[in-house]
């Protein structure tokens, strides 16, 4: 059972610049809903997207940081991040846009809505949690990819916008009645029964004070047949995408295949990014330059200023852009693999005795 092998997550007090400490992710996530008092909701927190095995405390307790773990994942919920900015209709366009969502859920996908975990972020939009329960996917390697590849389906089929940044390994996920540092409004759960009915400054007002909620059961509920069916297409996708990327990394390598600046790579140098899409497209555009052997400090120079332009935050670029590049790289990428290990950081030095 995945919840018992990969039990471990983070939790974050303060700013998502704070220190990563490793928690038991279900019990964090229920302390944040119950307004224990340990939780502090009056302050910003933060816990991880995912779950997590041994090999993430050990690599956690050996580290510092979460960064580099490329262990696998698993997580009780896949969340669809709904953030609308002011010129794209701010909340109110983002609770009509998760209306629409979980209505979809319901009547495409055969969802009971009152199983449905959705919340007021407290910032630009709303969060809505798809019990994994429902069609109990197992950890892996990929199941961050593979749960990006669902909800994009998913929110597709509603042809609702969602972030797929959250769906980085590591993510880190502002927790349930935590409170926003900006608006000071805290992330409140709006049961799915009353979605239809509720206005955005009943909402709003809610937000303005954490409260207690009771997690939706999923106990006897049958299993959603129509999502075990989007999950094994979106498993299918991530291994073969996979599978084509290595042979393609393979064959540079080699040179056996001459490397080319993809169309997506050129569209986000100019800007040519959607809001939700802005970290799987900065992290593809550096894995793409690294394949073609520009080094990190050269990936960094071309894709950084384009990604702070989009919105996203130093922190966040630096962090794609390192992965982005660790993993698109023609050597790298086979070293963990030909050593036995886990390739966590690519430093270059210049050879003894050579002029710099």
């Amino acid at each position: 059972m995945s919840a018992a092998t990969h039990p471990h997550g983070f939790r974050i007090i303060g700013p998502c610049t704070g220190d990563r400490r490793r928690v038991d992710a279900a019990r964090a996530f229920l302390a944040y809903c119950q307004c224990d008092a340990r939780a502090r909701t009056d302050e910003e927190g933060y816990v991880s997207a995912f779950q997590f095995g041994d090999d993430f405390a050990e690599h956690l307790a050996r580290t510092g940081s979460p960064a580099g773990f490329a262990g696998s994942t698993w997580s009780p919920f896949v969340w669809l991040d709904i953030d609308r900015d002011e010129s794209a209709g701010g909340v109110a366009r983002a609770l009509a846009d998760t209306r629409l969502l979980v209505d979809t859920l319901v009547e495409t996908f055969g969802v009971p809505r009152g199983v449905l975990v959705p919340f007021l972020s407290g910032g630009k939009g709303f969060h809505v949690g798809i019990p994994t329960a429902l069609w109990v996917p197992p950890a892996s390697a990929d199941f961050h990819l593979v749960a990006r590849h669902f909800a994009e389906s998913v929110a597709g089929e509603a042809k609702v916008a969602v972030d797929a940044g959250v769906f980085d390994r590591v993510r880190a996920f502002r927790a349930p009645n935590s409170r926003h540092p900006r608006t000071r409004l805290h992330k409140r759960y709006v049961p799915a029964d009353e979605l239809d009915d509720v206005t955005l400054d009943d909402v709003l007002g809610m937000a303005r004070h954490p409260a207690p909620f009771d997690v939706p059961a999923v106990d006897g509920v049958e299993s959603a047949d129509f999502l075990v069916a989007v999950w094994g297409t979106a498993a299918r996708a991530v291994a073969e995408k996979a599978a084509a990327a290595e042979q393609r990394r393979q064959e540079v390598a080699t040179g056996e295949r001459g490397g080319t600046v993809n169309r997506s790579t050129r569209a986000f140098l100019a800007g040519d990014v959607e809001v939700g899409d802005r970290h799987r497209r900065l992290y593809s555009a550096a894995a793409n330059l690294a394949e073609l052997g520009c080094p990190l400090a050269a990936v960094s120079a071309l894709l950084t200023e384009p990604a702070l332009d989009l919105g996203l935050t130093p922190r966040d670029v630096a962090r794609a852009i390192e992965n982005g590049a660790r993993r698109g790289h023609p050597f790298v990428a086979r070293a963990g693999e030909l050593l036995g290990g886990t390739v966590v950081a690519v430093e270059h030095r210049q050879p003894v005795g050579r002029a710099t």
